[in-house]
């Protein structure tokens, strides 16, 4: 039951005054749900300076000034001309300007020798200031003013700056004061205000105090920071309830599969495999996230962990967001696994029911110890044998039901879950919320580096004449769209540059994109991949996945689009061999300044983590990639881009709240987190 003291937050926004039923629906779109908690929680983007200047002269062109001044005259335009309502004062005139307006209205409205006030943006004309269609006319002798601070908000069609203001005045009026959730001692060092004034302070400020709105917001963030790992808490304690089969350190599957390598593994790679050994061999399940740079070896880990789980005699998952990527994934593990006795399949919605059948026996009779698939793994009458580890590649591209329904196969298997997208580590804590981190950033020795070049794509005849004679060395290459078809991207469509190289390269071009049938996109990597096309011009479908070692060339139409930490994985897409290899990103002129800064992050460095941090200041978290699929959820007041740092603190807060073993002084009272948790509620599906 939900406290009696939320229940105003909690009313429908049709209970506000002057919110019907054709203003709600608007309301709610604007802002996200039809609760006066949501408009609550639409706050400010900025706020304007209405308090009344001494003067005329004290205001300056270009900026919104509040003025009081004496109308002196009302001038009614020729034909369609402006009304010009001249105000005066100790230090000159100020005129205000109205196109399309009735005189009689405006000469009712600004009466002869009334003084009036009047705010607005401050322009030149003539040498002389003037006010277009000011935003605030107010009457004193009615007693109408201005508000001293004017918050501005994101608006929609049908609902105006005023009907807000109004209805979160309305929605204020009716709040109760609530208890403190945060100690007084965090309250103190930070200087928050409490909730409610938190609210105020954005909604309805008395003076202009930027430093006092930062602090306001800033509150409320490490409230929905707190609720969130609060929350995140709550699924490690259910996680506890449900044990897993421990997985005890095999080290003779560890050295055999180690001595039969070809190279030397990281340092880093040796940690994380470390990490996971760790956790595997205790009996609360592990939930860890193995995030590695382009080409830094994840999947020798992944092998490692499958090794040691054979190796005890439980199977293992691995699931891939795609068919090609799944059986990719099955041959170089099996690559790895095979010299040491073990066996890894692909089972995909592709294979035959005969093929499927051969490979379920293999898994039940314990020959094959690895089973590599998409979300086939975790169809009706898919069964494994004492599941006891299931890893997921590119595990942004699944929801947590698709984790879930594998993970159900088992009695709380071991999860590990990879991903090949650099998150800055600023925001590391705040999208990988309940999972333990194992970071890879050393590549493999001998990997050569990939050369990495920005030009206008006015050279582009050049650049597939010089991909033309690369093809005939037998070198290949990646040739990445921005588009599939021509309807808005002239030639940078995938399918007009590849009818163009066609023409250009003597060797077979191939073609895949995301519109294509499943198996006309296998035969064009295939191709690719065997040597039969020399060219692979696609869309960003590659940019995770394919491992085609031979290709040393990667040209990026239109790059200035595109994401750095896009653009950096699908640069990853080549220097996979042992031959150097080369980058070019081509832009169409003039590019911004900005655009420019973006893409010489690019050419300074192939630092995945580097990389994405650039991306993070310059673009913010929404554009990320991968971010809005990676189970971040979209927090209403927190931005990521300044509160980061509020997650260390929220998550030892969690912990104290939460420990049985904690001091008194360190615990907030349960009916205070309560109401924490109910006016935060997240969209986290508890795993269990």
């Amino acid at each position: 039951m939900r406290p009696d003291i939320l229940f105003p937050f909690f009313k429908d926004l049709k209970s506000l005054s002057g919110i019907g039923p054709k203003t709600a629906p608007l309301l709610q779109k604007l802002v996200g749900g039809d609760k006066v908690l949501d408009l609550l929680l639409h706050l400010p983007t900025h706020w304007i300076d209405r308090s009344v200047r001494p003067s005329f002269f004290d205001t300056i062109v270009g900026e919104i000034a509040t003025v009081r001044g004496t109308v002196d005259s009302v001038f009614a335009g020729h034909g369609n001309g402006p009304t010009r309502v001249r105000l005066i004062d100790d230090t000159g005139f100020l005129t205000l300007v109205f196109f399309r307006a009735q005189p009689s209205w405006l000469q009712k409205q600004f009466p002869l020798n009334q003084e009036m006030i009047v705010s607005g943006l401050i322009e030149d004309f003539n040498n002389q200031r003037q006010m277009v269609h000011p935003d605030h006319v107010c009457n004193p002798a009615k007693g109408e003013k201005p508000p001293k601070v004017e918050p501005v908000y994101g608006l929609t069609a049908g609902v105006s700056s005023r009907m807000l203001q109004k209805a979160i005045a309305g929605a204020l009026s009716e709040l109760e004061t609530l208890p403190e959730w945060i100690n007084s001692e965090l309250l103190l060092k930070r200087k928050w205000p409490s909730f409610n004034e938190a609210l105020k302070q954005l909604h309805q400020p008395d003076i202009l105090d930027e430093e006092a709105f930062a602090l306001a917001r800033e509150r409320l963030a490490y409230d929905e920071a707190l609720a969130r790992e609060i929350a995140m808490m709550h699924v490690r304690i259910e996680r506890l309830k449900v044990p897993s089969s421990p997985i005890p350190k095999q080290p003779h599957a560890t050295n055999n599969l180690l001595d039969a390598l070809k190279f030397s593994p990281t340092r880093a790679q040796l940690k994380a495999f470390n990490d996971i050994q760790a956790d595997i061999g205790r009996k609360m399940p592990m939930r860890r996230m193995l995030q590695g740079d382009v080409g830094s070896g994840k999947t020798l880990v992944a092998a490692l962990a499958v090794a040691q789980t054979a190796a005890a005699g439980k199977f293992t998952a691995f699931m891939s967001p795609t068919e090609v990527l799944a059986r990719q994934q099955a041959e170089a593990l099996e690559a790895f696994l095979a010299p040491i006795g073990y066996r890894c399949e692909a089972l995909t919605g592709r294979d035959s029911k005969k093929r499927r059948n051969e490979v379920m026996e293999g898994v039940a009779n314990g020959k094959i110890h690895c089973l590599s698939g998409t979300q086939s793994l975790y169809q009706t009458g898919v069964e494994f044998p004492d599941l006891g580890l299931v890893i997921i590649d590119e595990q942004h591209r699944f929801g947590v039901a698709d984790r879930l329904k594998l993970t159900n196969k088992g009695i709380a298997p071991h999860l590990l879950m990879m991903s090949a997208t650099p998150i800055p580590r600023t925001l590391a804590s705040a999208i990988n919320g309940d999972l333990d981190t194992s970071i890879l950033d050393e590549k493999p020795a001998g990997r050569k580096p990939v050369t990495t070049r920005v030009a206008s794509e006015e050279r582009i005849e050049e650049v597939m004449a010089a991909v033309s004679r690369a093809s005939e060395r037998g070198e290949r290459a990646f040739w990445v769209c921005p588009a599939v078809d021509a309807e808005g991207a002239e030639d940078s469509a995938a399918t007009v540059r590849k009818a163009i190289l066609d023409d250009v390269v003597k060797r077979p071009v191939a073609l895949v994109h995301g519109k294509m049938p499943p198996a006309e996109k296998d035969a064009a990597l295939d191709a690719f991949r065997k040597g039969d096309a020399s060219v692979l011009v696609a869309t960003t479908v590659v940019e995770v996945g394919v491992d085609v070692p031979e290709a040393t060339i990667m040209v990026i139409e239109r790059a200035e689009g595109f994401g750095l930490a896009q653009l950096h994985q699908l640069r990853g897409r080549v220097g996979r061999g042992d031959k150097p290899s080369s980058c070019l990103l081509l832009y169409k002129p003039p590019l911004t300044q900005s655009g420019q800064a973006r893409l010489n992050v690019l050419r300074e460095t192939d630092d995945g983590f580097a990389i994405a941090e650039a991306d993070f200041k310059l673009r913010g978290p929404g554009d990320l990639l991968g971010l809005q699929q990676s189970g971040l959820p979209r927090f209403r007041v927190l931005d990521l881009t300044q509160h980061a740092d509020l997650f260390a603190i929220a998550r030892e807060d969690s912990r104290a709240r939460l420990s049985k073993d904690a001091p008194p002084s360190s615990q907030q009272s349960a009916e205070s987190t309560l109401l924490l948790t109910e006016l935060f509620k997240t969209n986290i599906v508890t795993e269990t």
